[in-house]
């Protein structure tokens, strides 16, 4: 297993995260065998959305003993009422549903303070200058909770949280499909196959600037939806008229600026066995690149996805890397001062491109590479 920083929170985990989904409605023997697996094949981090009292209980019985061996992304504003999940931002009831939670999981302390769900402005505003910002502050500075998080899936509220400095970890919906959508108030507008129906082309711009922001002001992000739910792994199904495979999808998520750890939802121990095989899979079995230039419905053209088909430069320039670095820098119109570090380590700069043109031609999306490298070399100075 591979680890990735989270972030600016001192928090290393593992690139295959575990989602909770698997969890609900099983005995605690089943949880304890998903928790097994987890430590075995070395996932160490694991979002806790459901607040289902059985699942905490049976999950803290689970990891008793080895609790340090975990990373937990627990929410607030999460609760059980008339016997099924709801959120809320009643802070007595935010209050009562955590302490609830950090009981039955049997710890004083959870890694990662997760606010549920904002996918609105007016939803964050609320949050922010509300009860439920100050209990989270008080909770972190109490040791109670690690660092502050959110869960969203509109990069619009995202980004507004993401800027005001307050959360240090974000978990937002990654995949190629999600990532063409403008930002929507309404999650539902993620699975209408309506919005489907018109080719569509390159990444909304907001949601990239999301992930370079996340990526320039250490925000750490953890994946969720990174299957679309299944939908992407069916050629029924997915949105993008073609199935793709578990390792594409992975991949495409841990490409993208600021990914730190991807919340796979396996309901058995089988879909999370080959969740985990990604990290002894092929560069063959985990290239997306081909898969997503034949899509039907989905068009990248001209838009670099870091997938790393421009290699090998005959100068030993890293493309993708000094792509990514210079979009980092496009999308703040300066160059962040932790752009320019990353940037200076690189052993070949952008200046040593020769323009041979090689790399334009490996690219299965017609990215100008040799126009980018002009560019990032005026930027960056060499």
């Amino acid at each position: 297993m591979k680890y990735r920083n989270l972030g600016r929170t001192g928090l290393q985990v593992s690139e295959i995260g575990m989602g909770c989904e698997g969890f609900v409605d099983q005995p605690y023997e089943r949880v304890k065998e998903f928790v097994d697996l987890m430590e075995e094949g070395g996932v160490n981090c694991l979002d806790l959305y459901t607040p289902n009292p059985q699942v905490r209980s049976n999950l803290g019985r689970a990891l008793k003993g080895r609790r340090e061996k975990f990373i937990l992304q627990a929410h607030l504003c999460t609760i059980w009422k008339n016997g099924q999940y709801q959120r809320t931002r009643d802070f007595k009831e935010v209050q009562e549903g955590f302490i609830d939670q950090l009981s039955r999981l049997g710890t004083d302390h959870v890694e990662i303070g997760m606010i549920h769900y904002v996918d609105s402005l007016k939803d964050w505003e609320e949050v922010k200058n509300g009860a439920v910002m100050k209990y989270a502050l008080d909770l972190k500075r109490k040791g109670v909770i690690g660092c502050i998080g959110m869960s969203s899936h509109n990069p619009e509220a995202a980004l507004a949280a993401v800027n005001s400095g307050l959360v240090e970890v974000l978990m937002f919906s990654v995949n190629p499909c999600y990532d063409l959508l403008p930002a929507n108030e309404d999650v539902e507008a993620l699975f209408d196959e309506k919005n489907y129906e018109k080719p569509l082309v390159n990444m909304d711009p907001e949601r990239q600037k999301l992930y370079e922001v996340c990526q320039r002001k250490g925000v750490g992000i953890t994946v969720m939806k990174a299957f679309g739910g299944g939908d992407l792994l069916s050629e029924e199904l997915s949105p993008a008229g073609k199935e793709l495979t578990a390792f594409q999808c992975i991949h495409y998520a841990l490409t993208r600026p600021g990914v730190a750890s991807i919340m796979v939802g396996a309901r058995t121990e089988e879909n999370l066995k080959k969740s985990i095989a990604y990290e002894e899979a092929s560069e063959e079995e985990k290239d997306y690149a081909a898969a997503f230039a034949a899509l039907p419905k989905i068009s990248w053209q001209g838009h670099c996805m870091y997938c790393g088909h421009c290699a090998p430069c005959p100068k030993g320039i890293d493309v993708a890397s000094v792509t990514k670095f210079l979009n980092l820098a496009v999308a703040q119109g300066e160059i962040p001062e932790t752009v320019r570090e990353h940037y200076a380590l690189l052993s070949q700069k952008a200046g040593e491109c020769v323009a041979c043109g090689a790399c334009e031609k490996r690219c299965p999306f017609g990215v100008p590479v040799v126009e980018n490298m002009k560019k990032a070399r005026e930027i960056f100075g060499v």
